[in-house]
């Protein structure tokens, strides 16, 4: 039986408890907060945004020139540069594809309320690829529709010659701004509409039946047409519940940020000082050496965040199939098992009637 949006926060908040809570295994939550942080559920959990901080200037020039004169010359990371533009593309399908593994470890983890990273990374290897490939096609879908949302109004002024007089047409600017600005605001809902769908109702026809993603959404595009007002109230029911999430965990991803921020600047400022007393300067190597040890400083901050995020990695996926299940039979089955039906009750077997002894004849 379907429930709605609403009827669906309730289970999950259970599901999340039983799963995380009943009992308590550091080291299923250290796997999950790993799975939810390359599968991007984090997002769910709220996270944390550093703030604006500000290089304080100095009036005096003398350790400020001495700094820029022993900064290299920029032409010294040309090489670098180009080798980053070039790792770019290959590290963000690297990543993609974790997140297409993992989206499905996550969902199994959630359904099995444990979380084991190498058997169920094994077993769905095939969807995640069918994932992989869809998400590649959608990304790039997004950008060409960025583009063209941006692209084709720039080029028409620049066809009405807007860009070489910009003040004689101030009003059209401000209204093409406008329309602009909305259209592109559209698009980027869809994108997350389209997105969220994906991973919360394909994946698990994709999971469940090995089908591809366009195909499960062309089977949950008849089941929101059918059912529009479920799946409408599903979405705001969840922003609701993001913005939530995103406020409590963001809070207390910030004090645990703090704490942590005093020894890690500490150690920095020791490490700094100290390789100035070494004699290091600032060269390709010292520079490379710093941009890797701030990358993996971030990774290992993030996977803080996602730590203290458990709980809703945990829960919205949890409510994405419980919202779900009434909806799709085969993951029905799952959540809610049939009972298993009693054997029949065999009458006991009555003994059979002897007939009564034959009369013995009387002699004559």
């Amino acid at each position: 039986m379907p429930v709605s949006a609403v009827d669906s926060v309730s289970p999950a908040i259970e599901h999340a408890k039983a799963q995380l809570f009943r009992p308590f295994r550091l080291g299923q939550w250290s796997r999950l907060a790993l799975v939810g942080l390359f599968a991007g559920e984090l997002s769910s959990g709220g996270g944390y945004s550093g703030g604006n901080f500000q290089i304080p200037s100095h009036t005096g020039g003398g350790r400020h020139d001495y700094l820029l004169s022993t900064f290299p010359d920029p032409w010294i990371f040309a090489p670098l540069i180009i080798g980053l533009l070039i790792a770019l593309p290959f590290l963000w399908l690297l990543l993609m594809y974790l997140n297409s593994r993992l989206r499905f470890v996550l969902f199994d983890s959630v359904i099995a309320k444990r979380c084991e990273i190498r058997r169920m990374w094994a077993q769905r290897g095939e969807p995640a690829l069918k994932y992989f490939l869809w998400q590649i096609v959608f990304g790039l879908i997004s950008l060409a529709g960025m583009a063209i949302i941006i692209g084709v109004p720039a080029l028409f002024a620049l066809a009405l010659g807007w860009f070489s007089a910009p003040r004689d047409h101030l009003v059209g600017w401000i209204l093409a701004g406008i329309v602009v600005f909305f259209v592109f605001m559209a698009w980027i809902v869809v994108i997350a509409v389209v997105h969220v769908f994906t991973k919360d109702f394909v994946v698990p026809q994709m999971a469940l039946e090995g089908i591809s993603a366009f195909e499960g959404w062309s089977r949950l595009w008849k089941m929101v047409k059918g059912e529009k007002g479920g799946y409408a109230g599903y979405a705001g029911m969840k922003l609701l519940l993001a913005i939530g999430a995103a406020f409590i965990f963001g809070i207390l991803t910030v004090i645990v940020m703090l704490v942590l921020l005093i020894p890690i600047g500490g150690l920095g400022a020791i490490t700094i000082l100290g390789g100035g007393a070494a004699g290091l300067t600032w060269n390709a190597f010292t520079i490379t050496l710093a941009i890797v040890a701030g990358c993996i400083l971030l990774v290992l901050l993030l996977y803080v965040v996602s730590l203290i995020s458990v709980p809703a990695i945990v829960f919205f996926p949890a409510y994405s199939i419980y919202f779900f299940a009434g909806r799709y039979p085969l993951l029905g089955n799952l959540i809610y098992p049939p009972a298993p039906h009693a054997p029949p009750v065999m009458p006991e077997p009555t003994p059979p009637v002897m007939p009564p002894p034959p009369i013995p004849e009387l002699g004559t």
